[in-house]
């Protein structure tokens, strides 16, 4: 995750999944499954940030628990370095 202070008044997301992952399938399964587990933590977000979330190839295999709990993780490390 990469984060950087915004001046437009609101938190902007964007998820970069590489060819790394697996085929453009794939890639857009691990994508739309992000996309879901950061909306229901949009509120841990940094405010008037832009977020980019970069997934890894484990990802692809990841159960939706794992997901989560990487995610969690990562959301905690960020919320520690505020």
């Amino acid at each position: 995750m990469l984060v950087a202070p915004n001046e437009l008044g609101r938190t902007r997301v964007g998820i970069t999944v590489s060819g790394r992952v697996g085929k453009a399938v794939v890639r857009n399964r691990v994508r739309r499954r992000l996309r879901e587990a950061i909306d229901q933590r949009f509120g841990r977000l940094p405010l008037d940030s832009d977020v980019v979330f970069a997934a890894r190839p484990a990802s692809a295999q990841a159960t939706w628990d794992q997901l989560c709990a990487a995610l969690d993780l990562v959301l905690a490390r960020a919320e520690n370095n505020r």
